[in-house]
């Protein structure tokens, strides 16, 4: 882990919890080594935190660049792992950086939309990680957050964070790397996230 991302996980979790309500489900999903793609749905300006949260290893997340605009905030987003990325200019400088993490084995977290959900629905996939997997043969873990409905602040929001079990390339249909396989590997990722999002949901409906 990086300094400042060591530093952050010594926060108490009876602290953290109250502030930012989860419960996990399927953290067994996550590999204890190696690399691997979490590809998770966005809805709230606190998922990266709930993830942080949920997940014992170091997640090097993608973000856009818009949010490297403040000199401080930018310095402590590097510190903690995040790769900046220009969304919709085939930013290759990041790709390659995000590569590279890949390639030393460690966890890549990526919001498969490209952006967050105004009304909390799923959105459509970008194949950016579906491409990724293909190019460093390295499995998808998706992942979805679900909230709780209501008018609460975002941060005291109670949500659900599952992690689903994860997808081989090969399981993704990626043989070839051609685009039509990285639509189709995309959507597979998806519906795997709605397929978690819809037990939650019931779960939730239970409860």
């Amino acid at each position: 882990m990086t300094p400042l991302y060591v530093v952050a996980k010594l926060i108490p979790s009876w602290f953290a919890r109250p502030v930012l309500p989860n419960h996990v489900r399927g953290a067994e999903n996550i590999p204890k080594k190696g690399a691997a793609i979490l590809c998770i749905n966005h809805q709230r300006y606190s998922d990266p935190i709930r993830l942080f949260l949920s997940c014992r290893r170091q997640i090097y997340f993608l973000a856009k660049a818009e949010l490297f605009t403040n000199p401080f905030f930018a310095w402590v987003l590097k510190q903690v792992g995040v790769i900046s990325i220009e969304r919709g200019k085939g930013d290759v400088g990041a790709m390659n950086l995000a590569g590279e993490r890949l390639r030393q084995g460690k966890l890549l977290g990526v919001f498969i939309e490209g952006t967050r959900s105004k009304d909390g629905s799923l959105g459509r996939p970008k194949s950016g990680a579906a491409m990724m997997a293909w190019r460093y043969h390295v499995p998808v873990v998706p992942v979805c957050i679900t909230s709780e409905e209501g008018n609460l602040p975002e941060t005291f929001h109670y949500c659900r964070v599952s992690y689903g079990k994860p997808m081989t390339p090969e399981e993704l249909g990626l043989s070839e790397g051609k685009a039509g396989e990285f639509r189709r590997a995309s959507r597979k990722i998806m519906d795997a996230i709605a397929a978690l999002r819809e037990q939650d949901l019931k779960t939730m409906q239970q409860a």
